[in-house]
This record gives structure tokens, sequence and C-alpha cells, in this order.
């Protein structure tokens, strides 16, 4: 009966260690994916659209586009930046077509929340963003997350509807579907910081392949010899 929860658990084990091959093979084609994206030249907006009611992803892909942004409707993401606690701000921007786009501008301390504190970056008139595409998030990410405060325009994960629905955009408005994350560009009075992305994908799928394909071993050399015992002792 040992012997046969060993075989059991061994299987199991190699299960295990092919699962996180397999998994490594992904990763490393989506680093790569990311890695072409970022280094490639702006698309319109339109472009990025396009892909994206295509294959649904568009994450890290440079685009471009032209709009007001409406200050007024700011929305706050809890966030850090070099060791400072403070928000990401994200506001929308007013498109040609009468549509609108949320745009992470980028950070702001903790105690620069208020928009007065930092009027000088509050541009007016239209301007052209150029940043990140980001894809939206379909429900909140984790159970450890706190929700979204948002009668304090506080909030701890990118839910981009209720953003926008607290935004005092106009009645029915249409939304993009998708969030843009502009560069580094410096912004009047410097802030907001822009070029906050962080593209930081842990690839640890090898040592865990490793690791499951070593046990697997060592139980192996263990059954072997359990095998091999009664014949010595014979």
């Amino acid at each position: 009966m040992l012997l046969g929860l060993g075989l059991v658990l061994l299987l199991i084990l190699l299960a295990l260690g092919t699962w996180q091959v397999q998994r490594l093979h992904w990763k490393e084609g989506l680093l790569q994916t990311i890695d072409q994206r970022t280094h490639s030249a702006p698309l319109p907006l339109a472009e990025v659209e396009k892909e994206f009611a295509s294959t649904g992803d568009v994450d890290y892909t440079p685009v471009t586009v032209s709009g007001t942004f409406l200050h007024s409707g700011e929305r706050h993401f809890y966030a850090t930046w070099e060791g400072d606690a403070g928000f990401n701000v994200y506001t929308p921007l007013a498109l040609d077509d009468g549509r609108f786009v949320l745009i992470n501008r980028g950070f702001i301390p903790y105690d620069l929340k208020d928009p007065a504190k930092r009027a000088e970056g509050q541009i007016q008139g239209k301007v052209t963003i150029t940043g990140l595409a980001r894809n939206p998030l379909p429900a909140k990410p984790s159970m450890m997350l706190p929700d979204n405060d948002v009668a304090k325009n506080i909030f701890y994960w990118k839910d981009r509807d209720a953003m926008a629905a607290s935004a005092g955009l106009p009645a029915g408005f249409t939304l993009v579907p998708i969030f843009i994350d502009a560069d580094k560009t410096l912004n009047p009075g410097g802030l907001p910081i822009g070029g906050v992305t962080i593209i930081d994908l842990p690839n640890s799928h090898l040592q865990y392949a490793m690791t499951w394909y070593g046990l697997a071993a060592a139980l192996a050399a263990v059954l072997i010899l359990r095998l091999r015992r009664p014949a010595k002792e014979e």
C-alpha cells in the first residue's frame, strides 16, 4: 500500500514539475511580447482600440491620444513611488468624438491630494498624451485589497467603471475601454510625476520546476531502494 501511495505521489510531483515548465514557456513568451510592445512606436488610439476589440489584450502597447483634461473628475489610486506613499492621478480626457478615456497622469505625494495644492500641473486646453495602454481589470484582483472608498476618492484597485461613474462625466457618456499610463514627460510644476508604469513580472517557474523534479527524483530513489530491499534480504 505504501508503495502504491509513493507511486501516486511521484506522478503528482512529476505533473507539478511539468506544469511549471509549461508556465515557464508561457511567462517567457509574455515577457518577450511586453518587451516588443514597449519598444515599438506609439499607435493612434483608434488602432489600439481596434486591437483590443479583436484580442482583448493591449497591455503596455505605446499609444498617443489628444484631448482636453477634465481635472474636476480626477480619481486617486493609492500607490507608492520611490518609497513615498501617495496616489496615481487618473484624469478623464475628453476626446474630439465626445468620448472619454482615463489617463494615469502619474504620482503625487499623499499630502498633495488636493488639486489646489498643485494647480500648476492642471494643464488647460488641448493636450497630446503619449503613454502605454493598459487593460482594464475584470474584477477586484485580490480579496486582500481594501474596498475602494469612492466617497473619499481613494481607490485601492483600478475599477474603471466606478472611477468613471464618480468623476462627474456628462450623462450618457461613453468611455474608452482601456486606461492609458502617461509617459514621463514633465508636467508643469513637476506634478503629477509621469512614467510610473511598473513592469516587473517575476519569473521563478524554472526554480519551481527544479524543486518539484528534485523531490520526484528523491522519491524515486526511495521507491527503488524499497523495491530492492526484499531481494537483498532473500
